[in-house]
Formats: structure tokens, C-alpha cells, sequence
């Protein structure tokens, strides 16, 4: 409760210092602290201190799954502020108001970690998009930028609609006539002809959400025409609390019944890592890759859906962290040229050794390679794949879709370290002292996190 309400509070604040703060620069700086306060509340009630004594009537459970991808996603959103807080004004003369909805989108990243009931997933999925809405457009001299929000507004209204008519068919055919998740929580046997078309609703709108194939087609757009530090905002802390969400109503109303399903996720799934991949393989511009390699991602992340067990659980708050340090890492490295395309990285390991190195730490955490928090992540997800014991031939696609990355992720590196740099691209690269500790940081961050997994997942059982 600390996160939701000081986040939403925060998010006002913000919004009224728009009228009052005269430098550009002063709402970075008051972001940074709201964020600071949201963590350490968040913190202290996984301690046991909550600052609200709020009584929800059981429609919001607090429990140690939600506080500590809480904590993640709230890290990720300080790291990403420090790292690239000074581009938001770059899109625009209303700074204040863009941290103002970051922080309502955390509000929304709050609630998903924490809902007990169909309504509050609906509300939680509501906060975290509309503000995303308004961000993916927020530079209206960008055209692209201004047809990718209107896609993405389309394409989010569709979904929602699909969501509520799940929610409607699944609450009118549950026996209690219950939204609490933890009552409609179906017990072995066929499902009703409601009950499934609610249930299969409800998979589609969530697929929706996290951009998985074959519902997929609104996230390139809106991800390659978003301003780039939105873009890696959207592409992280809100795409995986979509996941968090996903997984904490699946396991709960529908885990016992998985077998009825389960052949649903596989093949969103399968589709899900082959059309990431092997579109991303042929993209030219850097920033359009990293979005189709977060559809490949989103594939991996659905191996927790596929197995709901105790390591999937693991293996998905892990993955929350490792690919969302990676992905903010790598976007820094992008804002921080001129040129997006693979060619604009040609030589950057001669004019940036630092810049260079850092990006090559996250491409191998993206890329899966063993001692980053990607392999490990990976690794966890897949094992509880293997664990369930069903389809896995699905185990062995996504190792052969792992080996495919490789392919656009190592073609970067190549640029930095094995080509010349072309004339008048990316010249006059500077940055500073501060800018580039953060990125060694956040790259030890993603090592720590494969040698020592333990430093997150060992949280869940505090």
C-alpha cells in the first residue's frame, strides 16, 4: 500500500510543480527523490512498516512475490532517471508533467504486483497504460511518434475490451459469482463454455499487454516511434509488471487447471520467440531490434506462465531484473549517439572504450552468455519448463532462438570493436564522469545478478 499511494501522491506533486519550478532541470531532481522515498517505503513494508492501515476488503494482497518486483521495477525507474532523466527535456517544454506520469504508471505497476481481485486488475492495467499512451506521443514534432501512440491507444482500447468481456463471462460463470481471484480459483474438470471463453479472453487481452506473438504488431511501432528514454521505460518496468500480473492470475484462478490451457501458452509461446527473433535479425536501426528483441524476450518470460511452479516464480522476478538493467543499459548507450543504426556503433570501441564496454556487458546479458544475469535468468526459466515435465521439445526452440540473438546482438559488437568509423556520424560523443560510473554500475549490477541470483530471488522466501 506504501508504494501505491506515495507513487500516485507523487505523481500529483509533480504535477502541480509543473506551474512552479522555472529551471527545466529542477524536476529530474525531485523525481529522483520521490523515487528514493517510494523504495525505501516499499522496504520497509516488505519489513513489516507499512505507512497506511488501509483496509481493502481482501482486493489488494501485499505479499512477498509483489513487494520484491516492487523494489525492481522502483531501482530500474531510479537507475533509468539518473541515467537519462536529463532526455525528457529533450521531448518537450512540460518535464514535470512527464515524471508526473511515470510516476501514475508506477501507481498502475503497484497495484498489478498486488491485486486480489479481477477489478483491481483491470484498474492496475488501466493506470499503467494510459499514462504510456500519452508518453508514446509526447514529442509532437515526431510524426512517428504521433502514429505509434495513436496505434498503441487502438490497439490498448481492443484489449481492454477483450479484458472486460473475460472478466464479465469469467465472474457469470464462476460458482460464487465472485471477482476475488482466490474464489473463482477453478478446481479439476471441464470448464463450462463460459468460464473457457472468459479464461481465453483474458490470456489474449494479458498477450496483448506484454506484446507476445501473434499479438505482437502494435510493439514495434510503438516502441521504435516512442521518444527513446519512454521507449525504455515502457519496454521494461511496465512490460514486465504486465507479466507480473499475468502470472499472479493465472497461478491463482486457473494453476490446477493448467493442463486445459497450457497448450494455449505454448503456442504463443513458440510463436512469440520465432517471430522475435528472426524479425530482429534483419532490422537495421538499433532501437527497432531492441524492439523486436523484447518480443523474443516477452517469449522467454512466458516459460513462467508455462510452468507455475515455485522456480518459475524465481525464474521471472529474476528475469524482471536482469533483462530490465540490460535493456535501460543498452537504451542509455542508444540516447547517447546520434546515429540509432548498427553503422552509427562502427568504432565506438576507439572513440568510447568505456561507452563500448558497457554495451557489450548488456548485449551478452540479452544475448543469454553464462556469468550475466541474463544466462542465469534464462536458465531458471527454462529449468522450470523442464521441471513441469510437459513439451519439452519447447525447451529446445528456445535454447535454438537463444543461439539465433546471438546473431543481432553480436552484429553491435562487431560495429564497436571490428569496423571503422564512418565520417560524420557520431563525431562529437561526450559524456560525462558521473554518466559513466552509473553504466559500470549497472553493468556490475548484471554480473552480480548471474554470479549471486541469490541477491533477489532468496527475497522471496524472507
Amino acid at each position: 500500500m506504501n508504494a501505491i499511494i506515495l507513487s500516485a501522491l507523487w505523481g500529483v506533486v509533480m504535477m502541480i510543480g509543473g506551474v512552479f519550478f522555472k529551471k527545466s532541470t529542477t524536476p529530474k531532481y525531485w523525481a529522483i527523490a520521490g523515487i528514493l522515498i517510494i523504495l525505501a517505503a516499499n522496504i520497509l513494508e516488505f519489513l513489516g512498516y507499512p505507512f497506511f492501515n488501509v483496509d481493502t476488503k481482501g482486493m489488494l494482497r501485499f505479499d512477498s512475490f509483489g513487494l520484491v518486483f516492487n523494489s525492481i521495477a522502483f531501482i530500474c525507474t531510479l537507475l533509468l532517471f539518473l541515467l537519462n532523466g536529463k532526455d525528457f527535456e529533450k521531448i518537450g517544454q512540460h518535464v514535470s508533467e512527464y515524471f508526473c506520469l511515470m510516476f501514475f504508471v508506477l501507481c498502475g505497476v503497484s497495484i498489478l504486483s498486488s491485486f486480489n481481485t479481477l477489478l483491481l486488475l483491470f484498474l492496475g492495467i488501466e493506470i499503467l497504460s494510459i499514462p504510456l499512451y500519452i508518453l508514446t506521443g509526447s514529442d509532437k514534432r515526431n510524426l512517428k511518434g504521433n502514429e505509434a501512440s495513436l496505434k498503441y491507444f487502438l490497439m490498448g482500447a481492443f484489449s481492454t475490451g477483450l479484458m472486460l468481456m473475460g472478466i464479465a463471462l469469467i465472474y457469470g460463470g464462476n460458482s460464487l459469482g465472485s471477482f476475488y481471484i482466490d474464489a473463482i480459483n477453478l478446481g479439476e474438470g471441464n470448464l463450462s463454455v463460459m468460464l473457457a471463453a472468459g479464461l481465453v479472453l483474458l490470456m489474449v487481452s494479458m498477450a496483448f499487454k506484454v506484446s507476445a506473438a501473434p499479438f505482437h504488431f502494435w510493439g514495434p511501432d510503438a516502441y521504435d516511434g516512442a521518444p527513446s528514454v519512454v521507449t525504455s521505460f515502457m519496454m521494461t518496468v511496465a512490460k514486465v509488471a504486465a507479466f507480473i500480473a499475468f502470472f499472479r492470475l493465472f497461478s491463482t484462478s486457473f494453476g490446477k487447471i493448467q493442463e486445459q490451457w497450457q497448450t494455449l501458452i505454448v503456442i504463443i509461446t513458440a510463436a512469440t520467440l520465432l517471430i522475435g527473433n528472426v524479425t530482429a535479425v534483419f532490422q537495421i536501426s538499433v532501437k527497432r531490434m531492441l524492439a523486436y528483441s523484447s518480443i523474443s524476450h516477452a517469449g522467454f518470460m512466458m516459460f513462467a506462465l508455462f510452468a507455475l511452479n515455485d522456480i518459475a516464480k524465481e525464474g521471472l522476478l529474476l528475469y524482471a531484473a536482469a533483462y530490465s538493467l540490460a535493456t535501460i543499459g543498452i537504451f542509455a548507450v542508444v540516447i547517447s549517439l546520434s546515429d540509432y543504426s548498427i553503422e552509427g556503433f562502427n568504432g565506438l570501441g576507439k572513440k568510447q572504450p568505456l561507452l563500448a564496454f558497457a554495451a557489450v556487458i548488456f548485449l551478452l546479458s540479452l544475448t543469454g552468455i553464462p556469468l550475466t544475469a541474463g544466462f542465469t535468468a534464462k536458465f531458471y526459466v527454462l529449468m522450470a519448463a523442464v521441471k513441469n515435465g510437459h513439451h519439452l521439445w519447447l525447451v529446445i526452440f528456445a535454447v535454438i532462438c537463444a543461439a539465433i540473438s546471438a546473431i543481432y546482438y553480436f552484429k553491435v559488437i562487431q560495429a564497436m570493436y571490428f569496423k571503422e568509423p564512418v565520417a560524420g556520424i557520431n563525431e562529437n560523443i561526450r559524456i560525462s564522469s558521473s554518466y559513466g560510473w552509473l553504466l559500470l554500475l549497472t553493468a556490475a549490477l548484471i554480473v552480480l545478478l548471474g554470479i549471486m541470483p541469490g541477491l533477489v530471488v532468496d527475497w522471496l522466501y524472507f
